[in-house]
């Protein structure tokens, strides 16, 4: 049997999955699609949020440090996932490449990992644009009773029908997916370009003095909400100097994340050999150049101490006698939300997609619509989930989640390539990560080190949700895999 948990599918069988009749999606990104889904999927909340909040507790002014730090940790992941998608241009992201690389059973529990990440991922970020849909409403003189919209409703009616919107634009096809992706990204793009632009105006020298505060120590937080490595190695956090720096780091590392769904997106490129290294290093630069503009320009207009938690960039234009920019800003997280939502629902159907395909889940999950194109089935089932958790249940204090989950595929996937580089130095790679084995290397040991400032309670709900995918792995997945039918089949042929 433990042999049957290693059983790795051959690069080979995952691309000929995909001709299969009945399997087949259709290929109709560009590398700009790609680039567009990245840029969609990262800029989020975080930037009109955790730039001033990070700031004000953690950096300082040098906050702008922090996320290029942070955007160097992720390029090291991302240098791996591009040799990867380059190389098996499959549905299924880290959960394909880890079946090609570590076998069956470790590819399903980052399959089912993913499957929490993104899933959970998409219902929290439409309790978002609830909350930002609301606000815009009530200036508007038309907002909804508090119990149905907003985080602590009993039934968030916004956060269901912008779920229910993306699954439908989802289902009706990959290309209109991109193409409305793109307008939604334009708008986003337009309002932060605009909003740095108005705030270079009130961006005043004495903000930026001292660029680096002087370090302060910050109380030991106790019990299960104590960072892990907190509790293993006694290393309390820091707030300001150098060390508030990289402190920060481990937080805005999460504002980047999103950019490996791209690579969910493999069999649906036009040539994705070379397009979907550009989309995920293209995205990545991008946004980086986005957050640290913006981190420059929150900074200049307001002292970092003065920050507010909850809307940083919208109260610094209101202390400067411009509150009109905060509806501005309204109208660009409203946009942005909108296709973080999608691109994690198109990300999780595509991996349920693939786990179904290969027979871990029920195969017939894995259908593909006639006439569309699409994975509708894992696409509606996924949509009906989402709806669910974002109408019901209030999310925020699972959210760690989504980060420990990204993060545990990132690892995995930086090893993966060591190991596929060594079982198959044969298969032609269109990009090969550079500085093999340093930047794998690296890149896996600055994602244990973020995961390590994750709380105690986020590890053990981690641990809960791997226990009960193992469960279902025994009581399903090993029995119904097509790779061990296939190879059961072969072995009783040859008695």
């Amino acid at each position: 049997m433990t042999v049957g948990l290693l059983r790795t599918k051959p690069v080979e069988r995952s691309i000929a999955d995909t001709e299969e009749p009945g399997h087949r999606l259709r290929r109709e990104l560009s590398a700009t699609d790609l680039i567009v889904f990245g840029v969609g999927v990262i800029i989020g909340t975080g930037i009109f949020v955790l730039t001033g909040r990070v700031a004000r507790d953690y950096a300082g002014p040098a906050v702008a440090f922090s996320f290029v730090i942070a955007a160097v940790a992720c390029a090291l992941a991302a240098l791996c996932y591009a040799e990867f998608a380059s190389t098996v241009p499959v549905a299924g992201s880290a959960y394909t490449f880890s079946y090609a690389t570590f076998g069956e059973f470790p590819a399903w529990i980052i399959g089912w990992d993913l499957l929490l990440e993104l899933g959970l991922a998409a219902a929290v970020v439409a309790v978002g644009w609830s909350g930002y849909a609301q606000s815009l409403l009530q200036t508007l003189s038309i907002g909804l009773p508090e119990a149905l919209a907003g985080e602590n409703s009993v039934f968030n009616i916004p956060a269901v029908l912008v779920v229910l919107l993306v699954t439908g634009v989802l289902v009706l096809g990959v290309r209109l997916s991109a193409r409305f992706n793109q307008i939604v990204v334009a708008i986003k793009v337009a309002v932060i370009l605009l909003v740095i632009f108005l705030g270079l105006f009130f961006v005043k020298a004495a903000n930026y003095r001292p660029f680096i505060p002087p370090p302060e120590s910050n109380p030991a937080t106790e019990g299960l909400q104590a960072p892990l490595m907190q509790v293993l190695f006694g290393i309390t956090p820091v707030s300001f100097g150098w060390l508030g720096v990289f402190a920060a780091v481990a937080i805005v590392f999460f504002a980047y994340i999103g950019f490996d769904i791209v690579a969910s997106a493999a069999e649906e490129s036009r040539r994705p050999q070379r397009d979907l290294p550009i989309g995920i290093i293209g995205s990545l630069l991008i946004c980086t150049l986005l957050y640290v503009a913006v981190s420059l320009v929150v900074v200049g207009m307001q002292n970092y101490t003065r920050l507010s938690q909850e809307a940083p960039l919208a109260d610094a234009f209101k202390a400067v006698g411009q509150p009109w920019v905060a509806t501005v800003i309204s109208v660009g997280a409203i946009a942005g939300l909108t296709t973080v939502v999608l691109i994690l629902m198109l990300g999780q159907s595509r991996v349920l997609f693939a786990m179904s395909r290969d027979g871990l889940l029920p195969d017939w999950l894995a259908e593909v619509h006639p006439r569309f194109g699409t994975p509708y089935r894992t696409t509606i089932l996924v949509g009906l989930a989402a709806a669910i958790l974002a109408g019901l249940i209030p999310l925020s204090t699972l959210a760690e989640l989504v980060n420990i989950g990204t993060l545990f595929a990132f690892l995995l996937v930086s090893m993966g390539v060591l190991v596929l580089r060594r079982t198959r130095p044969d298969l032609p790679r269109a990009f090969r990560t550079p500085l093999v084995p340093v930047v794998p290397i690296l890149s896996a040991l600055t994602c244990l080190f973020v995961m390590l400032n994750l709380p105690v309670e986020t590890w053990l709900r981690f641990g809960v949700w791997m226990a009960l995918g193992a469960m279902l792995y025994f009581a399903y997945g090993y029995r119904h895999s097509r790779l061990g039918r296939r190879e059961r089949a072969a072995s009783a042929s040859t008695r």
